[in-house]
């Protein structure tokens, strides 16, 4: 866990969100249900990933649609294909990802 988000995941208001979105989606992987497979979810994770700048923003932060309940394997690959991205460099200097 990054030192900037050490807080913000040990908050009331996370634990809160975090409880009650992987209560709403049934406590099941909602990478492996897409692929008919029943799994138990084991992490919220962050589709758009936090920083410094956007982790007390709660439209990004606690906004269940920027959540995902995943297993401990589909979580690994998400970060894992996170690392494997590539990026470009625009004409103003602003990095984007290739999707």
């Amino acid at each position: 866990m990054k030192e900037f988000a050490k807080a913000f995941y040990k908050s009331k208001r996370w634990q809160k969100t975090r409880n009650a979105y992987a209560a709403y989606v049934g406590w099941l992987c909602e990478e492996c249900l897409q692929n008919g497979i029943y799994r138990p979810g084991e992490i919220v994770h962050h589709k758009k990933k936090l920083t410094p700048d956007n982790i007390d923003d709660p439209n990004i932060a606690l906004s269940w649609n920027n959540l995902e309940l995943l297993c401990r394997d589909c979580h690994a690959k998400k970060h894992e294909a996170m690392r494997n991205r590539r990026y470009s460099v625009n004409s103003l200097g602003k990095v984007t990802a290739i999707e």
